[in-house]
C-alpha cells in the first residue's frame, strides 16, 4: 500500500520521517546525530491588544504633535532667523566700516589743499555783511608756505565754519589791490582777523604753529574783544614775487 507524500515530526526524540510514494514497507527511519533543540517562539501582540499608553506618554505625544504643527518647515521659502554668530559678524563689519570711514576722513583732512580752502571760502563782500567775525587769508598758488599750512587751516575751518567766515584772497588777482594796501600785505600767507563789524583786531603772517591760528579763531568765535596773537610774523613768501594776472570773472574771490 502506498502512502501519500507528507512530512512531519514524530517527537523531539525521534528522527524526522519523510513519506513518499514508496510502499510503506520501504520506509526507513534516518537517525540524526544529536537531538533537535526546541525552538523559541516570539509572541507578537496584535494591534488591538497593545497596552494602553500612560498619561505621561499621552502628554508627550500631544506636545510632539503641537511642535510639528507650529514649526515652520525648512522648505516653506521663509528666510531663517539670524543666529548669534551672524549677528557678531555683522557687528564686526559695521565697526570696521566706521573705522575705515573715520580714517578716510582724517586722511582727506590731511591732504586738504589751497583749492579746497578756496572752494569752501565765503565771498569777501558777503563776509563783511553777514554779522559774523571773519578770517581773511591772502595767499598764492605758488606759495610753498601757503600750501604747507593748508591742511591745518582746513581742519580749523571745518570746526568753526558755522560761526566764523573764512575768506581766501589770491594776491595774483588784481581785483584785490586795494585790500592788499589796506591790510599792508607784504608777505604771504597773511591772515587778518576781523570782528563782526569788519574791524581788524590783528594779523598773523607766515609759518607759525597751528595753535596761534586756532587761538585767534576761538577768540573771534567767542566774541572776545581782543585776540591773543595780534602781531606775529614767521617765515613767509614775499608778496613782491606774485605773478599778477587778471581773473576772467571779476566777482571771483580767488
Amino acid at each position: 500500500m502506498a502512502s501519500s507524500r507528507c512530512s512531519g515530526l514524530l517527537s523531539p526524540s525521534l528522527a524526522e520521517v519523510r513519506c513518499c510514494s514508496r510502499p510503506s514497507s520501504s520506509l526507513r527511519l534516518r537517525p540524526r546525530w544529536g537531538l533537535r533543540q526546541p525552538r523559541t517562539l516570539a509572541c507578537v501582540a496584535p494591534p488591538d491588544s497593545a497596552e494602553p499608553e500612560t498619561d505621561e506618554q499621552a502628554v508627550k505625544a500631544e506636545s510632539t504633535e503641537e511642535e510639528a504643527r507650529t514649526s515652520t518647515p525648512q522648505d516653506a521659502g521663509l528666510p531663517a532667523l539670524p543666529n548669534k554668530d551672524l549677528n557678531r559678524r555683522v557687528a564686526l563689519l559695521s565697526t570696521l566700516g566706521a573705522v575705515a570711514l573715520f580714517a578716510s576722513q582724517r586722511l582727506n583732512l590731511s591732504e586738504a589743499s589751497l583749492k579746497d580752502l578756496a572752494a569752501n571760502a565765503v565771498p569777501y563782500e558777503e563776509a563783511l555783511s553777514n554779522g559774523k567775525p571773519t578770517v581773511v587769508e591772502f595767499y598764492a598758488d605758488w606759495c610753498e608756505v601757503c600750501r604747507e599750512l593748508a591742511p591745518d587751516i582746513y581742519k580749523v575751518e571745518q570746526q568753526y565754519k558755522d560761526s566764523v567766515n573764512f575768506v581766501m584772497l589770491n594776491v595774483d588777482n588784481t581785483k584785490w589791490e586795494q585790500e592788499l594796501d589796506e591790510f599792508g600785505v607784504e608777505g604771504i600767507p597773511h591772515f587778518a582777523f576781523l570782528d563782526k563789524e569788519g574791524n581788524e583786531e590783528g594779523n598773523v603772517v607766515g609759518r607759525l604753529p597751528k595753535q596761534y591760528f586756532l587761538d585767534n579763531v576761538v577768540a573771534l568765535a567767542s566774541g572776545d574783544p581782543n585776540i591773543p596773537h595780534a602781531r606775529v610774523v614767521g617765515q613767509f613768501s614775499s608778496a613782491e614775487s606774485r605773478k599778477v594776472h587778471q581773473v576772467p570773472d571779476p566777482r571771483s574771490h580767488g
